[in-house]
C-alpha cells in the first residue's frame, strides 16, 4: 500500500464524503474511489459502508484507522522539521454540536485561515454526544463540546468559556410582561428544548423534577434554529444557549424570562486526544480558539 493511499483514506474518513475528500486532495472524485478501492482490495476487508447516499466506517475501517492515525502522525511530524511554521500547509479536521458550530466557532476558523491560508479545514458537525468518539476513532483532530466539567483519562479537554442559558418567549407571550416568575406560572406550558441526551436537557429535566413542576409539556427538536423559530411564533418557552437567541432578542422578536436554573454549569470545552502528536497545524489552530474564545468571554464580563 501507499502513502497517498493512506492519506487518502484518512481524509475520507474524516469527510465521509468521497467528493469532499477528492477537493480537499485536490483529486478528482474518480481517483479517490480507485485508491479506496484499491485498498480494500489489498486488506481484503471493506472499509466503508455505503448506505444510500450515506458513508460510514466499518468496524475494519475504524480499526485500520486508529492504527494507520500514528504513522500518518509520524509522517506530519517529519514534514513539520523542515518546513517554516509561519507557513503551515496541511489539513486539520474539526468537529462540534450545531450549537457550537454556527455561534462560536466561525470566528475562530476566520482568525485561523487569516493566518494559515494553506491549511485545508475540514468541518463536521457531529452530535454532543458522539463527539468523544470521533477523537478516540481518529476522525477528529480536534473537538468541541457543551458539557459539564469533564474528567477523563483518555482525553485533554480544555474549558474555554462558561455558556449561560436562559429561557426565551414571544413577546406576546403571557409570561413576557411578568417582572418576577413563580413555579406555578410554568404549569400547563410547552416547553421547546433538546432532544434527551445533551447535558443541558438532562439538567434541565432534573431541575424542574426537584421543584415538583408538573403538567408540561415538551416539544423537542434536534438544532436550536428551529427551537428559536417555534418560540418566535408563539408555540412555547424556548431553552437555549444566551449566544443563540441575542440577536433575536435585540430585534424585539424575543424576550428573556426572569428565570435561572440553579447549578446548570455548561461549558465550551475543546478536547483532543491525549496520545495525539500535536503538530504545529493543531497547535495553531488550539492557539487561535483560544484567542477568539477568550475575548468572547473578556466581552460578557464588560
Amino acid at each position: 500500500m501507499e502513502l497517498r493511499q493512506l492519506n487518502t483514506f484518512r481524509t475520507v474518513a474524516s469527510t465521509l464524503n468521497f467528493s469532499r475528500a477528492a477537493e480537499v486532495l485536490n483529486y478528482v472524485p474518480s481517483n479517490v474511489t480507485m485508491q479506496i478501492k484499491a485498498l480494500e482490495e489489498e486488506l481484503g476487508v471493506r472499509l466503508f459502508d455505503r448506505l444510500g447516499k450515506q458513508l460510514v466506517l466499518t468496524t475494519a475501517g475504524k480499526r485500520f484507522l486508529t492504527h494507520i492515525q500514528g504513522v500518518l502522525d509520524k509522517l506530519d511530524e517529519a514534514r513539520s522539521v523542515i518546513h517554516d511554521n509561519e507557513n503551515l500547509s496541511g489539513t486539520l479536521t474539526i468537529s462540534a454540536n450545531e450549537v457550537l458550530c454556527a455561534y462560536r466557532l466561525p470566528a475562530v476558523f476566520q482568525r485561523f485561515r487569516s493566518r494559515y491560508p494553506g491549511v485545508r479545514l475540514i468541518f463536521r458537525s457531529v452530535p454532543n454526544q458522539q463527539l468523544k468518539q470521533t477523537l478516540f476513532e481518529g476522525t477528529a483532530d480536534v473537538v468541541f463540546m457543551l458539557d459539564e466539567p469533564i474528567l477523563s483519562t483518555g482525553l485533554t479537554v480544555e474549558p474555554l468559556l462558561e455558556e449561560t442559558f436562559r429561557f426565551f418567549v414571544a413577546p406576546d407571550h403571557r409570561l413576557a410582561k411578568l417582572a418576577v416568575l413563580q413555579q406555578d406560572d410554568f404549569h400547563e406550558e410547552v416547553f421547546l428544548v433538546n432532544e434527551k441526551g445533551c447535558t443541558y436537557r438532562t439538567m434541565f429535566d432534573r431541575s424542574f423534577e426537584q421543584k415538583g413542576i408538573d403538567n408540561i409539556t415538551y416539544l423537542e427538536f434536534q438544532n436550536a434554529e428551529a427551537i428559536k423559530q417555534c418560540a418566535i411564533a408563539g408555540i412555547g418557552i424556548a431553552f437555549l444557549p444566551e449566544i443563540t437567541a441575542e440577536a433575536e432578542v435585540e430585534r424585539g422578536e424575543l424576550v428573556t424570562l426572569p428565570w435561572h436554573i440553579p447549578d446548570l454549569h455548561v461549558y465550551t470545552h475543546m478536547a483532543w486526544h491525549k496520545d495525539k502528536w500535536l503538530s504545529p497545524i493543531i497547535l495553531s489552530f488550539i492557539d487561535a480558539a483560544r484567542e477568539v474564545i477568550a475575548l468572547e468571554d473578556t466581552n460578557k464580563t464588560v
